[in-house]
């Protein structure tokens, strides 16, 4: 039957009040909910300063490590979801560990590459062997959960402190080194997350996507640094979500890189800018991928030893942050 709107009035025969102050109306169309973490601010308008050895930009990997619990909780898929125990996916994703992060972590060592070890605890249990292997390159190792077969946006806070006291102190054991960064499973927070990462002694977030450069956030236990964690420049968004290959995932890091190292070297408007590059042993360690992989990463680690650019970790991006809004507060504001 054809739609009919026979019986909606016209607007011209509403009647309706003549307002002319619905501007400073702020009951029904005021400011809406802020998360009060930080201000706004363009990263056009704030003080530049620059990252060791002169460079305006820093490059980091963001390596995660993840175990998943088997026959249950969440993960990521290769193909269809099938009744637990999903043999296909959970064995796809174990693959990372037992194959794909080794063929990484040798790619790695040939280029002399430092990476930001993005780690579930449970790893410590399932595949000790991996975490040494990353302590002994000198990676710096990020809180990343227990597992990433659960959320952490579904915890009460008070479990949501002991995860991250977990976290802390089970590294710290392990390795001799507690973490000072953090990356929530799934990139999940509560409205607790920032206060509670500053209360249990973490320095930086990797959560927030929301800046080219450092932030400072406002804790109700100090300052907690979000260092920039990539949700483009990052391999399951792209290759899982987005269906990219290897060939284009590689391009789209290469694409990315030029154009900032453009943009923080620019002649009148230099700003000291992070570019972060987030994997996944399941995925980049599959030979076809890494091959690509490879191709892209030589010319950054070539353009770090040249001076160009700094080749960092994100524990040492927040140092360096930290440092400076000992001098140059307005610098590090957002």
């Amino acid at each position: 039957m054809p739609y009919r709107n026979d019986d909606i009035p016209m607007t011209s025969a509403l009647t309706l009040p003549e307002r002319d102050d619905l501007a400073n109306d702020d009951t029904r169309f005021g400011a809406l909910r802020s998360h009060d973490r930080f201000d706004y601010l363009p990263i056009t308008a704030r003080d530049t300063y620059r990252w060791p050895n002169g460079a305006r930009l820093a490059v980091y990997l963001g390596f995660n490590l993840e175990h998943f619990a088997f026959g249950e909780g969440m993960g990521a898929n290769l193909g269809p979801v099938s009744p637990q125990p999903d043999v296909l996916n959970f064995s796809w994703r174990e693959y990372g560990n037992r194959v794909g992060a080794w063929r990484c972590l040798d790619l790695f060592d040939d280029l002399s590459m430092p990476a930001g070890i993005v780690l579930n605890t449970s790893l410590l249990d399932h595949c000790p062997a991996l975490v040494h292997a990353c302590v002994a390159r000198g990676d710096e190792l990020i809180g990343h959960g227990h597992t990433n077969a659960q959320r952490q946006s579904d915890f009460e806070p008070a479990h949501e402190h002991d995860l991250l006291m977990h976290c802390r102190s089970r590294l710290a054991q392990a390795t001799g080194c507690a973490p000072t960064g953090w990356l929530s499973p799934w990139i999940s927070e509560t409205h607790h997350t920032p206060d509670l990462l500053a209360r249990t002694g973490y320095r930086y977030t990797l959560n927030w996507c929301h800046d080219d450069r450092p932030v400072r956030m406002r804790t109700a236990h100090g300052t907690l640094w979000s260092v920039p964690y990539p949700q483009e420049v990052n391999d399951i968004p792209m290759i899982v979500g987005r269906q990219l290959d290897g060939i284009a995932f590689a391009d789209m890091i290469a694409d990315n890189f030029d154009e900032m190292y453009a943009q923080a070297e620019h002649p009148t408007r230099a700003q000291p800018l992070v570019m972060g590059i987030a994997l996944h042993p399941y995925l980049v360690g599959q030979p076809y991928r890494l091959r690509h992989l490879r191709r892209v990463l030589t010319p950054i680690v070539q353009a770090a030893q040249r001076g160009e650019i700094w080749l960092t970790r994100p524990g040492d991006i927040a140092a360096h942050v930290a440092s400076v809004s000992l001098t140059q507060p307005d610098a590090v504001m957002g």
